[in-house]
């Protein structure tokens, strides 16, 4: 199935080789290009995309800003921001407006690939220094320990749920879940719901089977 992927980036030389670089993939094809994001909303609006494949900093509305309302107002459509900057700030925004992954534009083509493959399932998508920057992060000085919250959210999916059907029982947004599911994600050191359920269910997280 060919995943349909908009490439939202200021800058023109940048935007073309990401879109030449996903143009040699037969399973994706780029539907849209957008230079701002709020040219990014509309056109995700317009084309229904599987993913837009988001930069952070560009002018007007911003990639977290364009990213929170691509993920609010079109259910369905996935966001993987692929940007320079990984500050803890950038990463953190970006999550926490529903990104589905976080990757770097010095990340090598096969893992590129493979990212906007995952991100447009749903799937998370990290870079390596973005995950262990997100993990210092919700870690903080509680060590890792799951929030309540987080523990429902994964017994859901310990229980074969989808995101969407996680926020449906925890009245909750999907945007909300994967949040959620990434900071579990980070405090058990996974980059999988899979291994997420087990090493839960290995610590005395999550009952066992």
């Amino acid at each position: 199935m060919t995943v349909r992927v908009i490439v939202a980036d200021d800058h023109p030389v940048v935007r073309a080789g990401i879109v030449a670089l996903l143009a040699l993939e037969p399973d994706l094809e780029v539907v849209g290009e957008a230079g701002d994001g709020a040219r990014a909303v509309a056109l995700a609006h317009e084309l229904r995309p599987d993913l837009v494949l988001m930069d952070l900093r560009m002018p007007g509305t911003d990639g977290a800003t364009a990213t929170a309302r691509i993920v609010d107002e079109l259910p369905g459509v996935h966001v993987l921001v692929l940007t320079t900057y990984e500050t803890d700030t950038d990463i953190l925004r970006a999550v926490e407006a529903g990104a589905t992954g976080y990757l770097l534009k010095d990340t090598p083509r096969g893992q590129l690939v493979a990212g906007v493959r995952a991100a447009s399932r749903g799937e998370s998508a990290l870079s390596p220094s973005v995950a262990r920057r997100l993990v210092q992060q919700v870690r903080g000085d509680h060590g890792e320990r799951l929030t309540p919250r987080e523990r429902e959210v994964l017994a859901g999916v310990a229980r074969g749920l989808s995101n969407a059907g996680v926020g449906r029982e925890l009245f909750i947004t999907e945007a909300t879940v994967k949040t959620h599911l990434l900071r579990a994600f980070a405090k058990l050191g996974v980059d999988d719901r899979t291994r997420a359920v087990t090493v839960a269910i290995e610590r005395g997280i999550l009952p066992g089977a």
